[in-house]
């Protein structure tokens, strides 16, 4: 059963690559996703480079912070792919290549295995492996902290495996009202004014343009759907007080 306690996570991402524009980030987008089924909520991201200090620094904040924390990249066979480095020092654990990993590869590639290769089958003391379904090595777990691959496909199919050792937080459900031919300026006051009446909820303006016109959508978020409900109803005679129309309730569902 789901508890009604909140459950929190961050995600940090690793990478020159992120931060020079060279490659694009989606796992953040896959994670947020994929957590929020469990009822873990992303409360915080972070993107730092190749930089030891800066990651064990980093690692050491979100995993203090939060429930958990999921890195991705810096897992691979190249000198900067430290994660594995920076994790052990933030734990204060030495690093060993696990067996598991090192029989995975050798009968994969067959002979005796390079330094680079071996690099990837390095572990963190006391840590527990998190199974790769797609290719290579196995990402790993040590106390609330995931390591996972950087490359998206790789990362998905890591998540299965995290998934299941997530602590269950109550579902985030959100209604959302639709609101065309008026602009957020005319509905910032009625919103405000139900978002302080609903101090548990989470209400956000989400504007569109389009050439067939604009609006916003009105996002509530709560984990109690009379709590959502309530509110909702409150944010649309809200909103007819002050003479706004085309009001369409479009969803109830879970995030």
């Amino acid at each position: 059963m789901a508890s009604q306690e909140r459950v929190t996570a961050a995600v940090l991402i690793i990478g020159d690559e992120i931060l020079s524009g060279r490659t694009q980030d989606t796992n953040l987008n896959a994670i947020a996703r994929y957590i929020a089924q469990y009822g873990v909520d992303l409360a915080e991201a972070r993107v730092v480079g190749d930089i030891e200090e800066e990651i064990v620094t980093a690692i050491n904040h979100l995993r203090g912070r939060y429930d958990y924390l999921i890195t991705t990249g810096g897992i691979g066979p190249t000198h900067d792919d430290i994660t594995a480095d920076c994790v052990a020092k933030a734990f204060g654990v030495a690093l060993y290549e696990h067996p598991e990993i090192l029989e995975m590869m050798t009968a994969r590639w067959g002979g005796e295995l390079n330094a680079a290769r071996r690099r990837m089958a390095r572990v963190p003391e006391g840590g527990s492996l998190v199974k790769n379904p797609v290719q290579g090595p196995p990402g790993f777990q040590i106390g609330n902290v995931f390591v996972l691959a950087g490359v998206p496909a790789i990362m998905r199919g890591m998540l299965e495996d995290v998934g299941p050792r997530l602590r269950v937080g109550a579902v985030v459900i959100s209604q959302t009202l639709r609101v065309e031919g008026t602009g957020e300026g005319a509905m910032a006051a009625p919103l405000e004014a139900v978002a302080k009446a609903h101090p548990h909820l989470s209400l956000g303006s989400y504007p569109f343009f389009s050439p067939a016109g604009y609006g916003s959508q009105l996002v509530i978020r709560g984990r109690d759907l009379a709590q959502v409900e309530a509110a909702r109803r409150d944010l649309e005679a809200a909103l007819a007080a002050e003479g706004i129309g085309n009001i369409t309730f479009l969803d109830t569902r879970p995030e």
